[in-house]
């Protein structure tokens, strides 16, 4: 009797749950009409993040504030594809981290685009086949994907929005097969120095070989019997491998984070971050008198990269994130001050910190 009282009591709240849910979704309908009238984008990664955390603040009951922002990432999904369903581009192929942390983002509803190549990814954007690209910039381990740098320097597109993700390895393989008996392992090359103690102690006559993704991976693992493939679980649903072992990465708290790119960035959130890429001209003390602007107007400086500009032997172009949206009257002076002491600044988005 006791659990049928409880069971109906959970049947009422269910109802108020549709009840409202169907009311969030009319009222989104509203807006989509508005900002077709003003021909404003679909996604906001501003407001997105600002309801995120809004809900997380006031949330005082037992779900975790990760339940939380999953639960509410696809309801926010579900709402926008009311709208216009978003076309996404990520690495590829399907299973890849790169397409779980834009799903994550987006949700379940958008309209997802393998690309080949980080490279493709901008293309797809840029040739509006896509409206947005999700692209790996960094892991906590190895740090940043000079590649992804290096594209910002010729490409138009901004940053708009970013996404961590956290990272946990698996050996897969096509059938139940003994660790003695693997001869090759596939992995994105990334993914090698992740699991470089496991593979030491476990696989050390095994061929490590380097590929594009660790989808693609997992797709010639189903061809080679002796070998096996690093990548997350999700790849033996995809592809119809067997998992062989699991969490090999050598430490547990392995994250990547990714950027999502578009041909605009996004609005003040409040809470934002921005990146940008300067060269300078090379004398004595220049890189010091110009972080000197950041200080000076109390701007925290969260990363910053050195790439070579391929251009000019030992010219490089230096990548930074910084704590402030662009249109913030500290962050415009620091930026004024910054170009009168280059050659070049470029401001590759503003957007609102994953929180």
């Amino acid at each position: 009797m006791r659990l049928e009282k409880v069971r109906k009591k959970i049947d009422k709240i269910d109802a108020q749950i549709v009840k409202l849910l169907n009311e969030r979704a009319e009222e989104v309908i509203e807006v989509g009409k508005i900002k077709t009238e003003n021909k404003l984008s679909n996604y906001s990664a501003d407001r997105e993040m600002n309801i995120l955390r809004r809900l997380k603040k006031i949330s005082r009951g037992p779900l975790a504030s990760l339940d939380l922002e999953s639960i509410f990432r696809e309801v926010l999904s579900s709402c926008r594809a009311l709208k216009s369903v978003l076309k996404v581009a990520y690495l590829g192929p399907q299973g890849t981290f790169t397409h779980l942390a834009a799903i994550r983002n987006f949700g379940k509803k958008a309209g997802y685009i393998s690309a080949e190549s980080i490279s493709d990814c901008f293309d797809k954007v840029e040739k509006n086949e896509a409206d947005y690209a999700v692209v790996p910039i960094e892991n906590s381990t190895e740090g940043v994907i000079n590649y992804t740098l290096d594209m910002f320097v010729d490409s138009d597109l901004k940053i708009c929005s970013e996404a961590t993700l956290n990272i946990s390895h698996y050996l897969l393989a096509a059938g139940n097969i003994a660790l003695n008996k693997i001869k090759r392992v596939y992995s994105n090359s990334q993914v090698f120095p992740q699991c470089r103690l496991w593979l030491s102690q476990n696989l050390a006559g095994a061929e490590l070989i380097p590929t594009a993704s660790t989808a693609k991976a997992a797709i010639t693992v189903k061809k080679d019997k002796s070998a096996a493939c690093i990548g997350n679980k999700i790849l033996a649903e995809v592809y119809g491998l067997k998992m062989i072992a699991q969490s090999i990465e050598d430490l547990s708290s392995n994250i990547t984070r990714f950027l999502i790119i578009s041909k605009c960035d996004s609005a003040p959130s409040g809470k934002d971050k921005t990146s940008i890429l300067f060269s300078v001209k090379d004398r004595v003390g220049v890189l010091h008198d110009v972080l000197y602007s950041f200080k000076k107007y109390n701007i925290n400086l969260t990363k910053i990269e050195s790439r070579p500009s391929k251009k000019k032997p030992w010219e490089y172009y230096f990548f930074i994130d910084f704590e402030g949206h662009r249109n913030s009257a500290h962050v415009v002076k620091a930026l004024n001050q910054l170009r009168r002491q280059c050659v070049f600044v470029k401001i590759l988005g503003s957007y609102p910190k994953e929180s």
